[in-house]
């Protein structure tokens, strides 16, 4: 089993990796097939279904849709140029993207919410058509966005979860009881082997660049949040507070004044601030989701601002051991709230970030698994129940909370030895077993939970 770590991080766009970004991947993907059929194609439609209907307005799944049919890609978002794009369409009712010619597409008719039974493969599916001047079916494909910013076409779903084909890689593990065996076998770390897999792929420079690129865009998005201000928008009237939090926590400083606990202030400012971004629609890296998008980042910024001995040399080390364990997740679980509650979104970024922070301290690889294994356990049963569907209440505070649990988790893990009574393997199974079983209104349809126990206008 291989998941590269920029399959489990990926440069993208605000507000979720599931409803934003996955939509438009798969607008792009069914670009592609359109680009390499035999026929010209003169509109195209989209469908969504299940939890992309319920609370696809909130995640601007509708918006990223329409701009992944216009050509649009996480990866190179450029708000201003979508904004113009929106407008262009609205207006002509018809899309233009590259190799493709005019494309018909009214929004408001050719963009449909399907609030009934969802798609049997997932909760988050999407059916998109493509017609020709009579208004028939000439092309369909089905969609799942599974998390993460991951999408599968139905065939590839029905196939199965392990969808890599490619080369077979030095330490294939599977499990976290495969990954200790090896690092034993082996005499190497985490990171050491996930660092051989992905070079194995892709090289040592592509992956050194990349990785550097990873981090930037995360501290970046840092720095925005902490300097953000206003309300974010969706109508709930939720006040950025990041920025504020941050100045008096800097004007704390030096006055031998602060409690103790106040640590956990600045772990979570971090982390809130990423979310702020990302509740705004700005650029955010998945780790592993949009939703969970800051407690890695808090993690690693709280441990270099804040930790003695830190040093930024140790990031690289960090990124590829929280990519080796949200791989177990993704692979044996879920990382997807729409599928398994938020303990698969925060609590696999905790269990991700308590992982990295017990291998920068120099934990051994039994430390490291148990970090994690104690960040996942105290995750378990989590829902996912956002405010009128947007990422915001309570997601925002909940990286903050989700970033406390992961340096708790690393710390008492650090101060074992590394055995321990119950395996990540373990954790791993019962939150799978906890998400099927947790009741629909709990994953991501604003249909239970905070979602309709507090004002929602």
């Amino acid at each position: 089993m291989f998941l590269s770590v920029f399959d489990m991080f990926k440069v993208g766009v605000g507000p979720s990796s599931s409803h934003t970004m996955g939509p438009m991947v798969a607008a792009a993907r069914f670009l592609d097939r359109l680009r390499a059929a035999p026929f010209a194609a003169q509109g195209v439609r989209a469908t969504l279904y299940g939890s992309l209907a319920f609370t696809g307005v909130g995640h601007a799944t509708d918006r990223a849709t329409v701009l992944g049919l216009a050509g649009f890609v996480p990866a190179t978002y450029d708000h201003e140029a979508a904004e113009a794009a929106l407008a262009r369409i609205r207006e002509d009712r018809a899309l233009r993207p590259d190799g493709l010619g005019r494309l018909a597409f009214d929004p408001g008719a050719d963009l449909r919410f399907d609030f009934g039974t969802a798609l049997p493969g997932h909760a988050n599916g999407m059916v998109l058509e493509a017609v020709d001047a009579q208004g028939d079916v000439i092309l369909q494909e089905t969609y799942y966005s599974v998390g993460g910013g991951f999408v599968l076409t139905a065939a590839e779903l029905a196939a199965g979860k392990d969808t890599d084909d490619g080369p077979p890689v030095p330490y294939p593990f599977r499990s976290a009881a495969e990954m200790l065996a090896m690092a034993e076998t082996s005499g190497l770390s985490i990171a050491a082997m996930k660092r051989a897999n992905e070079v194995s792929r892709g090289g040592a420079d592509l992956l050194d660049t990349g990785l550097a690129r990873i981090w930037q865009v995360m501290t970046a998005c840092i720095d925005r949040g902490l300097e953000g201000d206003g309300v974010l928008p969706g109508g709930l009237g939720v006040k950025r507070r990041a920025r504020r939090i941050h100045e008096q926590l800097l004007a704390e400083r030096g006055r031998n004044l602060s409690a103790p606990h106040v640590c956990n202030d600045w772990m979570s400012v971090y982390a809130m601030a990423v979310n702020e971004e990302n509740a705004a629609g700005g650029q955010v890296v998945t780790a592993p989701t949009n939703g969970a998008a800051g407690v890695v980042p808090a993690v690693i910024r709280y441990w270099l601002d804040h930790v003695p001995g830190a040093s930024r040399t140790k990031i690289p080390d960090f990124l590829l051991t929280a990519a080796a364990i949200g791989g177990l997740v993704k692979y044996n679980a879920s990382i997807s709230g729409a599928e398994a509650g938020c303990q698969a979104e925060v609590g696999s970024a905790a269990a991700m970030a308590a992982a990295g922070l017990a291998a920068v301290m120099g934990g051994s690889p039994a430390q490291i698994e148990n970090a994690a294994e104690i960040a996942l356990e105290h995750h378990l049963g989590m829902t996912c129940d956002p405010v009128k569907g947007l990422v915001q209440v309570p997601c925002i505070e909940r990286n903050g909370l989700g970033a406390i649990k992961a340096v708790s988790a690393a710390s008492l893990a650090i101060r074992g030895d590394g055995t321990h009574f119950v395996p990540l393997d373990a954790a791993i199974e019962t939150m799978r077993q906890t998400g099927h079983d947790m009741h629909e209104k709990y994953k991501e349809t604003s249909l239970g939970g905070l979602a309709v126990n507090v004002p929602n206008c």
